[in-house]
């Protein structure tokens, strides 16, 4: 499975539909089981006698595959939260209990970064796929620094002060609700800072060139 954010140390990755997912593998590893055992498991929860409708099985345990260290191609799942959840509401214990909380943490924070990355995708598409490309495991804060930087530039607010200025729910773009100007703007900043990226490394001084880069444009007669 293609992986649009990499797996982090738990397995827990976003898909390119903009999922997040989980290895079992990994769940295997942390909840201190055999893999073979974690994928008998999957097998009886999605088996067509379990109870358990084909749609939901379908959706949320993706067939995957591994080489492992002896070099053969192996059967693992790629599972969404929901899958997880089916998955370990069986496993007991205090260190099984203590992992499902892990787990729900790191799912929370991947679905965060996932909003984050798809609202940016809507609002700067061209920034977005070059920070993709400078950071090998790029952190939300990448994108939403960024895109924060050049709205408050632009608009004196970030797009989270700004959805809350109009009510808007988290994720919602803010394009509508700015000025024809202020969008072109906001795509002229972004195609500077994608230059910047590449060239001026420390944030502050970034944001120091694109302020002034906004003034000398503004001043401009129409």
């Amino acid at each position: 499975m293609k992986e649009l954010i990499p797996k982090d140390k738990y397995g827990i990755f976003a898909d390119t539909r903009d999922t997040a997912r989980v290895d079992s593998l990994y769940v295997a590893e942390f909840f201190d089981k055999e893999h073979k055992n974690v994928l008998r498991d999957i097998a009886r929860i999605t088996d067509p006698t379990s109870g358990l409708s084909e749609k939901f099985a379908w959706l949320n345990f993706e067939p995957s595959s591994y080489i492992s260290s002896q070099n053969k191609k192996q059967p693992c799942y790629m599972m969404t939260r929901d899958g997880f959840t089916m998955l370990v509401m069986g496993y007991t214990g205090q260190k099984a209990m203590r992992f499902k909380e892990l787990y729900i943490k790191r799912f929370n924070e991947m679905e965060d970064f996932i909003t984050t990355l798809v609202t940016a995708r809507k609002d700067f598409p061209l920034l977005t796929e070059n920070i993709k490309l400078l950071h090998e495991k790029p952190k939300p804060y990448h994108f939403s620094n960024e895109c924060d930087m050049i709205n408050r530039i632009v608009t004196g607010m970030s797009a989270k002060q700004i959805r809350q200025k109009y009510g808007l729910e988290k994720g919602t773009s803010i394009r509508p609700y700015l000025t024809d100007d202020q969008v072109k703007m906001l795509e002229t900043l972004q195609k500077v800072d994608i230059g910047l990226l590449l060239s001026v490394p420390d944030y502050e001084q970034r944001k120091r060139y694109l302020e002034w880069y906004k003034m000398k444009i503004s001043d401009k007669p129409a």
